[in-house]
């Protein structure tokens, strides 16, 4: 059976807690997706459309595309189990 394969979207902004979930995400990425994750950031402040296309009200958002369905995240945590459940990752 082939891999599962992620793609996350990372919503951020400026602040501490962007910086936070930017962090955590890529730790994610890294040690539990191991090669299987496509990870994509969109900084807010540079791109201010996407916040309206995708309906992000709420900084960060970690959105996840693949696998379906599509499933948002809001806010950040350090906590890799905490992210990992989550996402229902396995």
């Amino acid at each position: 059976m082939a891999a599962r394969s992620w793609r996350l979207v990372l919503y951020i902004g400026d602040g501490p807690s962007s910086r936070l979930a930017l962090e955590s995400v890529r730790r994610l990425c890294v040690e539990r997706l191991k090669g299987r994750c496509t990870l994509e950031v969109i900084d807010i402040s540079e791109k201010p459309e996407f916040a309206h296309k995708d309906n992000i009200i709420i900084l960060p958002t970690l959105v996840r595309r693949l696998p379906v369905p599509v499933m948002k995240i809001l806010g950040a945590s350090r906590d890799l189990d905490l992210l990992a459940r989550a996402l229902e990752i396995r």
